[in-house]
Parts: structure tokens; sequence; C-alpha cells
């Protein structure tokens, strides 16, 4: 769909959102049996330590923001859970109104430092879905950092023969994507102290700021002291593969579950049962490789809210993030998002989904 066509539709639904607000349908669902009986599973990625919420919007968010996220959820009298009661709940029908549960996945560094002062202010409990395998090799994350250090000297053009990459126009966004694919084909058979070292090299050659993202620690997982300290400062912190892949060999899988499970019982003295699908990828036959393995929920990040109909090993979140509006959060909050999508559902497939 072309791109001014999606803005156009977005905007109309905005408007629409803003005109239901504004009638009070909003009020009306959010204080309803409906929302009562549901769980909103809010999801976030990245909190910008710099200008990563301007590169990467869909994955990032800036402190700011996170912030105005919060006092919504105070104002509308909001009930955050820590997210294993909260889940207990959805299925024994016994929430509070007005329930949401937040998780923020993989364990980035800036979750510690821009993130948990602000739920700490704010006295919200919160999961971490912790990928640990990048937590003992404290680098910048490779598929991350090169992209960002492209997209800052955007509109560049250098020379980087000397590593192997000739010319790297770095202009437009095709060209940037052209360059990391053939950063990415360098890379292909490297470990990660070899990316790190292409990721030096290529940022030297364009006049990037890649020791200054190492040293601020931008986009790396958080270190085994800094998980330690806030497991015992009262963060949950829970499962999401030892290496953020998911196999579908059902050995390699296993092996996955178990070896994230040990680490994270290392450094945080308790056994972690919940977990959640890396990049939101999920296929049928993990569900009872979960089971078996006494994991009591999973999440996706497929939009929605929890009811006790859902299934536990699929439940649906919302990713929140730096394009979503805040009319559009707030009809998430409200429940009234997820009946519209309900609605739209039905009308194009018919009744049976109701």
């Amino acid at each position: 769909m072309h791109s001014a066509v999606k803005a156009a539709l977005r905007n109309a639904k905005r408007t629409a959102l803003e005109g239901a607000k504004r009638a009070g349908v909003f009020t009306v669902v959010r204080n309803s049996g409906w929302r009562q009986r549901r769980l909103l599973v809010l999801c976030y990625h990245g909190i910008a330590l710099e200008d990563e919420h301007r590169w990467s919007p869909s994955l990032y968010m800036s402190p700011s923001l996170l912030r105005e996220r919060f006092e919504l959820l105070r104002a509308g009298g909001y009930q955050v859970l820590p997210l294993g009661e909260a889940i207990k709940r959805l299925y024994a029908q016994d929430l509070p109104a007005r329930a949401v549960a937040l998780t923020f996945d993989d364990g980035y560094h800036d979750f510690c430092a821009a993130a948990w002062p602000l739920l700490r202010e704010f006295g919200y409990p919160a999961t971490v879905y912790l990928a640990t395998f990048r937590c003992d090799r404290n680098l910048p994350v490779f598929n991350l950092a090169v992209p960002l250090i492209l997209w800052r000297r955007r509109g560049a053009v250098r020379d980087a023969g000397a590593i192997g990459l000739g010319e790297l126009d770095l202009r437009t966004p095709r060209s940037r994507a052209d360059v990391w694919a053939r950063i990415q084909q360098l890379a292909e058979k490297t470990g990660p102290e070899g990316k790190h070292q292409i990721a030096q090299a290529v940022s030297d050659a364009i006049g990037g700021d890649y020791d200054a993202m190492t040293h601020r620690r931008m986009l790396t997982i958080m270190r085994p002291a800094d998980v330690t300290r806030l497991a015992t400062e009262g963060l949950d912190i829970q499962l999401h593969t030892h290496q953020h892949r998911t196999p579908r060999n059902r050995e390699a899988f296993n092996d996955e579950i178990a070896r994230n499970r040990q680490r994270i019982s290392e450094l945080t003295g308790r056994v972690p049962e919940h977990f959640c699908y890396p990049s939101g990828l999920y296929e049928p036959e993990f569900l009872p490789w979960l089971a078996e393995a006494g994991v009591v929920s999973a999440t996706t990040c497929d939009p929605g809210i929890a009811a006790r109909s859902s299934e536990p090993l699929l439940l649906p979140r919302l990713v929140d993030h730096e394009g979503l509006s805040t009319i559009e959060f707030e009809a998430w909050l409200t429940g009234a998002a997820s009946l519209a999508a309900r609605k739209a559902a039905a009308y194009r497939t018919g009744p049976s989904l109701l």
C-alpha cells in the first residue's frame, strides 16, 4: 500500500478514535464489566538513551514518552499488576478494574538506565524477558549498532576499501540498506568478537561513534551484576530463550529454554516460569514443548487484550512504541480498540467469530 494511503487511513483512524472519546465511548468501555474481565499486557523494547527513537521509532521510545504513558495509567486509575499475579487472576476471574501488566523484551541496558528509575518512581511492577547469551558477552548488538551508525552518518559517502567494502553511499535509506546488506554478508560467518571488530572497522571508516556507543553501553544487554541488583530491588525476570531464537527442532528448542532458565535462576535466585517468544515468532509445536518445560504463560506480539478464553501460551500484547499516538494508546487501555478490532473482524468474516 502506498505510504500516502497508509497515512490517510491512519489519520482517519485517529480522528474516529478522537470522536469516540469525546462521545464518552472510552469511559463506558473502561468502566465496563467486559474490561474488568480482561488484562492488557503492554510490551516495550528499547528506551532511548540518545536518538534511537528517531532512528527506529517502531523499536525505541523516548524516556519522556514512557513517562507520559505512565502518567496516563495513573490518571486513568489503571491497576498495574505483576505479570504472574495478573495471569493467575485473569484465569481465576479475579482481576481488579482496568488491569494492566508491563513487560520489557530482551533486557537491554537502557531498561536499567532509563526505564527502571521511572518504574520505581511510579511504583509500577514490571517483567523483563531476558535473553541471557549476550548478558555474559557485553558488546553492542551487531544488528542494531551498525544500522544506527550508518543512519547517524546519513548523507555521507565514504571509502571502506581497506576493509573490503569499497564505497559506502549513505545518502538515502535505500543506499544505506544496500550498504548494510554488504556488511551482513561480510559478517555472515563470524562470531560475536568478529562482528565487534567489523562494527568497529565500519565505524572508523565512516567517522562513526561505535567507541562512544560501547562506552555508554548503548544497544547492549544488561550485565549479570545489573540483573542480580534489579532482581533484589523487585524486578521480575522471565524467559526469552538463551540466544534469542526459537529453533523448530525440539531438542534445540528445549535446550534454549533450559539454558535460559538456568542462567536466570543463577542470577536472581528464582526459577522463571513465564516466557516471551523472541521477535514474537511462534509455531504450533512450541506450545506442547513449553508446557512440558513447565512454562505457565507465553506472550506474543499479536495486538490484543487477554481474556479468560485466551490460550495461556499465546497471550496477546500491545507493542507500545514511539509511533503509537496517545489516542491509540488510550483506546487500547480502555479496551475500545480491542472491541473495534473484533467488530471489524466479525464484519469481514461473518458472525461465527462472535
